[in-house]
């Protein structure tokens, strides 16, 4: 779709939406809209709950701009509603976002795909485990199967705080991941049109990057670019890029790597609607590569479309 094809259609922002992601997404939404009425296109905000439908028709939408984060928005959820009335949406497709939600099969189809991964174990709700019979020794990552912005995601040190914190993951989620703990750097990946556009160091001044540091100014420092070799930066891009086909991923994402200090890159996650917020990862990363945060939008803006 061109510039021109896109201003003569009416832009849903779509955003806010149901998950403990909300408060985030609703900020993402506001700087798209702002974005792309700057730009010049026939643009509405829309704070989409269960009455999605209705909202799309009654607004009139031609095009969805997804800013929606987490569970319902970002899980393939909203994707198959908009497939179902034809309207062309921006991001991945049903089943990548599913499977990038999912991180238990996420790192079942990046293990086929010979990304490394954390070593991990998955727990349902109800199941008994105790530190004695992990396969690896505290500590240890534990998060809910599917939940984003690091939600219900602790680190255990002892064997006293795994059933509470587990306890709060099963809050979030069925399902939850224990990951051996890898000591790292925090390395994340922009892709735009199915590229990498350079790769960022966060250091939080918590221990890890969680929902705080990633939504308060102040709690973390942004290296842009990351600070390595040019050979081993290369490589964490291709990296990143191969993550993002393996699921099938369209248009853009950001892609979440631990690098430890003998250069082993461990896969973390794919995030198919990274934040689009002024402290977002993807903005900084794309300005630093000459995309401005309004262009940046605007190309995400011309990728929209049907994928099934």
């Amino acid at each position: 779709m061109t510039s021109a094809e896109l201003k003569t259609r009416r832009i849903g922002v779509l955003m806010g939406g149901l998950s403990a992601e909300r408060e985030v997404s609703l900020k993402s939404g506001a700087a798209v809209h702002r974005a792309l009425l700057q730009r010049g296109y026939d643009a509405v905000a829309i704070d989409l709950g269960r009455d999605i439908v209705a909202r799309l028709a009654e607004e009139r939408v031609e095009v969805a701009f997804v800013c929606l984060h987490g569970r319902y928005g970002e899980d393939g959820a909203v994707q198959g509603v908009l497939e179902m009335l034809a309207i062309p949406y921006t991001g991945s497709g049903v089943l990548a976002s599913a499977l990038a939600m999912d991180k238990v099969f996420a790192k079942k189809v990046f293990a086929a795909s010979g990304l490394t991964i954390t070593p991990h174990l998955v727990v349902s709700r109800g199941e008994k485990v105790d530190s004695a019979s992990l396969p690896f020794p505290l500590p240890v990552v534990v998060k809910p199967s599917r939940e984003g912005s690091s939600v219900g995601v602790s680190i255990v040190r002892t064997d006293e705080e795994l059933p509470e914190k587990l306890e709060i993951a099963f809050s979030y989620d069925r399902e939850v991941l224990i990951e051996k703990y890898v000591k790292g750097r925090e390395l994340q990946v922009g892709i735009l049109d199915g590229k990498a556009i350079g790769a960022i160091e966060i250091v939080p001044k918590k221990e890890f990057y969680d929902f705080e540091a990633k939504y308060t100014d102040g709690m973390a420092t942004h290296i842009m670019p990351a600070p390595m070799a040019e050979e081993e930066y290369g490589a964490l891009l291709s990296l990143g890029e191969k993550a993002h086909r393996a699921l099938g991923c369209s248009g853009y994402s950001r892609v979440d790597f631990i690098v430890t200090p003998d250069g082993e890159s461990y896969l973390l996650e794919v995030n198919t609607l990274p934040g689009m917020t002024a402290l977002s990862l993807l903005p900084e990363i794309a300005q630093y590569a000459g995309i401005c945060f309004p262009e940046l939008v605007e190309r995400i803006a011309l990728t929209a479309s049907l994928k099934i």
